[in-house]
């Protein structure tokens, strides 16, 4: 009873930003995301039965506490949904900065609800894979496909998941992720989406925003668009840290070297080379371009942050199991 996936993961395009059923990690709004080849999490599960507890290794250390706690609630509602007695060995590694920003959370839990279904001997839909993915980590729902996902918000455990929009993306989208920090956040994603839920005015508003911007990102991608699909995304990400700003306390996830990528991405635009930014719960920054103009965009942002600094991705893969 052990099997192994690897899941990659996924930088929304328009974001979600809040949820309305805490138990059941539903989201207040739709959203859409791109999955990146660059970053993901392979993680092993083996339930074994002379264990008496879970035993959960991330990248070569024991987890802690506080995360161990939240891999073995997972667990156990794997194990009662496929009616599984024992406890497990879980061992992850991750090729992404945790807590940075960069959608750690969505790699790790949609690996480990593979891993963990696959090694209770059940194979189960991809969409009921999302489904149980999204109950460690609302994002991770997304990351059991690979391309351009769209989430759906629903109204319940049945009708909130995850599903393919374009999953071979072969139109010249990438994206760049500028490594400005990736240390642990000082506001978790949860804690500050829900902050914004509860105190910022304009939260109405933003559920407005993301219903425009989802039509007109999906029109934008069937027409394979990527300066339309880059403009969508940069503006819905400003907008959405507009919410973060307007709070009650206010709160922002940018530093100097954030706004700083922003202003030369901007003016990169300015001057004719179509590139946008977007950014999740940290200050790292996440370039939208068209393939064709990444060697004039890397050496710009290399000069200005360093190449170790970068990283090039392109769309990745779905879960896979190895």
């Amino acid at each position: 009873m052990k099997a192994t996936a690897r899941a990659h993961t996924n930088i929304a395009l328009v974001k979600y930003w809040g949820k309305k059923d805490l138990k059941l990690m539903l989201p207040q709004t739709d959203s859409l995301s791109l999955t990146l080849d660059r970053f993901y999490t392979t993680t092993k599960v083996e339930f074994d039965p002379t264990l008496k507890s879970d035993r959960i290794q991330i990248d070569g250390q024991i987890a802690k506490p506080k995360v161990a706690k939240r891999v073995s609630d997972f667990l156990t509602l794997v194990r009662e949904r496929y009616q599984v007695s024992d406890f497990a060995h879980v061992t992850s590694i991750n090729n992404v900065p945790m807590a940075a920003g960069l959608a750690s959370s969505a790699s790790a839990f949609a690996a480990l609800a593979a891993a963990a279904t696959w090694a209770s001997g059940h194979h189960p839909t991809r969409q009921d894979l999302s489904r149980l993915a999204r109950m460690g980590s609302g994002s991770a729902t997304r990351s059991i496909f690979g391309g351009l996902v769209q989430w759906h918000a629903g109204v319940d455990d049945a009708t909130s998941f995850a599903e393919p929009i374009e999953e071979s993306v072969d139109f010249g989208l990438e994206m760049i992720a500028i490594l400005i920090d990736t240390r642990e956040k000082k506001v978790s994603s949860r804690g500050g989406m829900q902050h914004v839920v509860e105190t910022s005015p304009y939260y109405p508003a933003w559920r407005e925003v993301v219903k425009a911007d989802m039509a007109k990102i999906k029109m934008a991608i069937a027409k394979h668009d990527v300066n339309e699909i880059g403009h969508i995304a940069q503006t819905n990400a400003l907008r959405m840290h507009a919410l973060n700003l307007a709070a009650d306390p206010g709160f922002t996830y940018f530093n100097s070297q954030t706004l700083a990528a922003m202003a030369t991405i901007d003016h990169l635009r300015e001057c004719g080379v179509n590139c946008y930014y977007t950014m999740d719960a940290g200050p790292n920054v996440k370039v939208i371009y068209d393939q064709a103009d990444r060697k004039t965009i890397f050496n710009t942002l290399a000069a200005q942050f360093g190449a170790d600094h970068l990283a090039v991705a392109k769309p990745g893969p779905g879960v896979e199991e190895l």
